[in-house]
């Protein structure tokens, strides 16, 4: 018999709250599984008085899987996936199929999330489940390439779209060469340096305490939101050009393109949609954690879903399919993107302009939230001796992971000046989802392994939402491999490079937990 999805006899409502050394309340139980449950599995190898803060509010929680998720796939990706699939509905669809995948992974996260509350997410739930070499590996991944690339590319967007006001066409140094069977084109000038800035920037911010890093993530989002949904209502009541015969099948066009078409598709509008997985990874710093993850993952994703749908539906509305499909992307680099060819529809030649605000702002917010979440994971490798032992240490006077944060920073500002991110990404994209499906399994090895601890959130539809999930994302892993066997194989290669670190740092942990 399944379930409800809040289980009373594994959560209960807070009764007492104590004040923390800097001031802030801190639930002493968190919904019996709460705070204390998570200080008990999470920070038992911080030393004394080095505990994570719990200051991330419901409020501030939903912000970051918000925040983090809507980033910069929203303005550009119905480019490519138009020209995968070749309709206006096919990509509606594939906008749906990616959400409904993502909601379904995040319903089954917040199981996970509430039942083991500890800075690093998946990277506790895979140790838990698969033991320490499989989560090692992932954090791994996560750290030198996927977490690391997502914030490079988040920096180097924003300086893109900064360019419309400012003038960062200087290239002071440039070369071409050939990585992965691809052409990079690397070149250092102005928006180098400002996509390294707005790292560092941002990465400072989150060096203080945790309550400044989520205000900062909830204003962000905010705004970001708030743009977004002023192009949307400004293209359904003002818009020059729209007409539903815009989402009509073009002529010539097959209504289907065939599963594999779709699948690219899928993972084009899953790219927008990435980040969901994120906000578990500081989930030793959400306040009453059985309950607000849960909250924040089901409700943050549904808006996400809700707002990514709207806006592509604004856009073909307002657009052509042709139009949609040569705006800015690898084929076709100098166009508008088509955010910005929406918004040039009711507000003229500052539609552009505007967009770019927008977009600012919204790589701002993405890039607050990866820096936040992506910098637990090696704190929390740290901690279990896995990685290097100053990284488990924490501000005395922040309370924050200030080492992991720097390290981070540096590495994705070196990726940000490589240029080879994207390259690299597509690695990686790969692997991610091998873990992706190996964390939503986790759900099953748990409830077996331990029956017996406190489950405050108990994942809606099992099994089926976390099974469906698993077979979507095994059919994901086995068609990106075929449509991109070269990067597939690559990513595979730099995920085992970090065995021969794993190996180390598994023979010198008894000497670092001692």
């Amino acid at each position: 018999m399944n379930q409800s999805p809040y289980d009373p006899t594994a959560s209960k409502s807070l009764v007492t709250s104590t004040t923390s050394p800097s001031g802030e309340h801190a639930s002493e139980h968190g919904d019996q599984h709460g705070d204390q449950h998570g200080d008990q599995h999470g920070d038992q190898h911080v030393p004394a008085g080095g505990r994570l803060l719990r200051g991330l509010s419901l409020v501030d929680t939903t912000a970051l899987v918000i925040g983090t998720v809507i980033g910069t796939g929203v303005f550009l990706k119905a480019a490519t996936m138009a020209q995968s699939v070749g309709t206006p509905t096919l990509v509606l669809l594939a906008w749906v199929a990616a959400g409904l995948l993502s909601l379904a992974g995040a319903l089954t996260y917040a199981e996970l999330g509430a039942m083991l509350p500890e800075a690093g997410g998946e990277y506790v739930y895979l140790r838990k489940s698969y033991g320490q070499a499989v989560a090692f590996l992932f954090g791994w991944q996560r750290f030198i390439v996927a977490g690391s690339a997502s914030i490079a590319t988040l920096g180097t967007g924003l300086a893109i779209f900064l360019s419309t006001f400012l003038p960062l066409e200087s290239v002071w140094l440039h070369n071409d060469f050939r990585l992965l069977g691809q052409d990079v084109h690397w070149q250092f000038g102005a928006k180098q340096v400002v996509a390294v800035t707005a790292i560092v920037f941002m990465t400072a911010i989150n060096c203080l305490t945790i309550i400044v890093g989520g205000k900062v993530q909830l204003i962000l989002t905010i705004l970001k939101v708030g743009g977004i949904a002023f192009v949307v209502m400004g293209v359904f009541s003002a818009s020059g050009t729209a007409t539903w015969s815009n989402l009509a099948t073009p002529a010539n066009t097959a209504q289907w393109c065939g599963w594999s078409l779709f699948g690219t598709a899928m993972l084009a509008a899953l790219w927008g949609y990435d980040g969901w997985n994120n906000m578990p990874m500081a989930a030793g710093e959400v306040r009453h954690p059985g309950r607000n993850i849960p909250l924040a993952l089901i409700f943050g994703m549904v808006i996400v879903m809700a707002i990514y749908c709207l806006t592509n539906l604004s856009y073909f509305y307002a657009l052509p399919i042709e139009e949609v499909r040569t705006s800015n992307s690898t084929q076709y680099r100098d166009a508008l993107p088509v955010a910005s060819k929406a918004a040039t529809t009711f507000l003229g030649q500052y539609g552009g302009q505007f967009i770019s605000v927008v977009f600012v702002v919204s790589a701002l917010g993405a890039l607050n939230g990866s820096i936040l979440a992506n910098a637990r994971v090696p704190f929390a490798m740290a901690r279990d001796g896995l990685f290097f032992s100053r990284l488990a240490r924490l501000s005395p006077h922040t309370r924050v992971p200030v080492a992991c944060l720097v390290l981070q920073a540096f590495w994705a500002s070196v990726l940000a000046l490589s240029g080879t991110f994207d390259q690299l990404t597509d690695c990686l994209l790969f692997a991610s989802w091998i873990f992706y499906g190996l964390v939503a399994s986790s759900v099953f090895v748990l409830r077996y392994r331990m029956p017996e601890l406190p489950r405050p959130y108990r994942t809606i539809g099992y099994p089926v939402i976390p099974l469906v999930f698993m077979l979507v994302a095994f059919w994901l892993i086995i068609n990106t491999f075929i449509t991109k066997r070269v990067e597939s194989v690559a990513g595979i290669v730099l995920m085992a490079a970090g065995l021969p670190l794993y190996f180390y740092f598994k023979r010198s942990a008894p000497a670092q937990s001692n």
